[in-house]
């Protein structure tokens, strides 16, 4: 299948209908950048007539040189009580200035009846005048036809009717919208060829589908086999409800493994750099088990599954990692075998072989470990500091001799102080004893602060460190308050960022042990750069 597909993305329209995904303007320039580098055809900026800040965001847009995307500005067909030409929300879409427009009109019977309160007869005028308004102004103007498969399930001659209306009024594109996203790909794949025995093959559409039934790639997938030459959606698959047709999955399937060319394919290694990068506009965590860009997307666990990946990737992985710019991962856990040992040492700068009796040392003390509460697969470092203590290294840079922590709220109306007191001898056994005290938000924080203010003194690089992270998961086992807790801290320099952790039945010794660890990492990483 060799031909050429457009891709629309709608993430700073439809996707910032999600739940907690909100952008800034700042924000949207930012994103829409950054889909310009990746290839994207069309960038749909928003709403001009809704609100302001999209407006706005036309506005400055237009301030940007993009290399290849084109901005296209969203909106609805015109008031059933108006005119084409009176209609502000047309107005809006042409004050925009964008080269292409999109408008969605209704399809579905029910919603021409109970939303736009008109006549099945209105409404076919609405799509064609509203159309014909636009065409003169813009360069491409495409038509979504709102809950299109829906309507046709109730009443395929209507449904057909609005787009043969659109198609005649001079519509670039008819996009098929799943909006609902109840339609299954088997339903899908019927209401479209149907639609193209009725309206003829030259009719030029595209497909937008939710993800309501968890179908929607799936269902664009399908749409492009049955001729669509545009495919909407959103970066990461974000959107109101389940969401939208994910794109970061939508575009390597089309590439990698339907032989479908877009622009956005010749810039395929970006995609997992642009799917975080959103994320992280949005103050949002990126999900691990996203398809081709997640964390976990090339994660090997098993111990079997990662002996055969080391012989030979494809044995356990679709693609290549590097194909989307992401990377293989081997985790370490209860259920590691010594391949994982091996190739997370190789991964730590250790050459080890499987038959090196210090394999099996390491092998054993992570599922002792594991089986204590401790986890390694977010905390890395934490795992690397122990297989070199097991080779003899790292070196043991300080020594906490004890700690006490106490809360105070001197008043009813003030605010909780927490001041933490150390003390630790620099170097371990014979050093000098600092004892320090330092206040912070929580006993945590002023733990962090008191043992820097002790240490920084010793090894003034730790100033350049910051924690970024800090979780704590109540363990199986011991019910209520007297179980065990895991701290994970996430710790970060100019060079990177890496994770440690410690479990205890007192949650302010599970801190303590991960903070600990987080500076050894950062002094033992330090010297290792300075040796190399």
């Amino acid at each position: 299948m060799s031909r050429r597909i457009e891709i629309y993305d709608t993430t700073l329209r439809d996707g910032t209908q999600a739940e907690e995904f909100n952008l800034s303007l700042e924000d949207k320039i930012r994103v829409a950048l950054k889909l310009d580098e990746l290839g994207i055809d069309y960038i749909e900026g928003g709403w001009p007539g809704s609100n302001p800040k999209d407006a706005r965001f036309f506005k400055e847009i237009r301030d940007y040189q993009l290399k290849h995307a084109r901005i296209a500005a969203f909106g609805s067909t015109h008031h059933p009580r108006k005119e084409a030409h009176l209609d502000e929300n047309l107005k809006a879409l042409l004050e925009a200035k964008t080269p292409v427009v999109t408008i969605f009109g209704k399809s579905w019977t029910i919603h021409v009846k109970e939303a736009l309160k008109t006549t099945l007869e209105r409404n076919l005028e609405i799509i064609e005048s509203s159309v014909k308004f636009l065409r003169p102004h813009v360069e491409k103007l495409f038509y979504d036809a709102e809950h299109f498969f829906d309507g046709f399930k109730e009443d395929p001659d209507y449904a057909v009717e609005t787009l043969r209306r659109a198609w005649g009024a001079g519509a670039d594109c008819l996009v098929l919208c799943d909006t609902n996203g109840g339609t299954l790909p088997h339903e899908l794949v019927e209401i479209i060829r149907e639609v193209k025995k009725r309206l003829g093959q030259e009719i030029s559409f595209g497909i937008h589908a939710h993800n309501d039934s968890d179908c929607a790639v799936a269902n664009s997938l399908f749409a492009i086999l049955e001729g669509a030459t545009q495919v909407q959606g959103t970066m990461n698959g974000v959107g109101e409800r389940c969401g939208n047709a994910n794109l970061c999955s939508i575009i390597p399937n089309l590439v990698l493994k339907m032989g479908v060319e877009c622009e956005a394919g010749k810039n395929l290694p970006r995609l997992t750099e642009v799917s975080r990068f959103i994320f992280e506009l949005a103050n949002l965590p990126h999900p691990r088990n996203l398809p081709y860009v997640g964390r976990s997307a090339f994660a090997h666990k098993g111990g079997v599954h990662v002996s055969a990946i080391l012989r030979h990737p494809r044995t356990y992985e679709h693609i290549e990692p590097e194909l989307v710019g992401n990377t293989r991962r081997v985790l370490v856990s209860d259920l590691s075998g010594r391949s994982n040992i091996v190739y997370k040492a190789r991964q730590f700068g250790l050459e080890l072989s499987q038959e090196d009796p210090v394999v099996g040392k390491i092998v054993e003390e992570v599922k002792k470990r594991e089986a204590e509460g401790y986890e390694f697969e977010a905390a890395e470092a934490s795992l690397e500091l122990l297989m070199y203590r097991l080779l003899g290294e790292p070196k043991q840079y300080f020594e906490l001799l004890g700690y006490r922590v106490l809360d105070m709220k001197p008043t009813k109306e003030g605010p909780l102080l927490v001041e933490a007191t150390v003390m630790v001898r620099v170097p371990p056994g014979v050093g000098e004893v600092e004892h320090t005290a330092a206040v912070g938000n929580g006993p945590v924080n002023a733990l962090d602060h008191a043992i820097r203010k002790a240490l920084e003194r010793f090894y003034p690089q730790l100033k350049e460190m910051k924690l970024e992270d800090y979780k704590v998961r109540v363990l199986p086992g011991t019910p209520g308050t007297g179980a065990r807790v895991r701290v994970l801290i996430t710790s970060r320099d100019g060079d990177g960022q890496w994770g440690t952790v410690g479990v205890s039945h007192d949650i302010l010794e599970a801190s303590c042990q991960a903070l600990i660890e987080s500076y050894t990492y950062k002094l033992f990483r330090d010297r290792q750069r300075k040796e190399a």
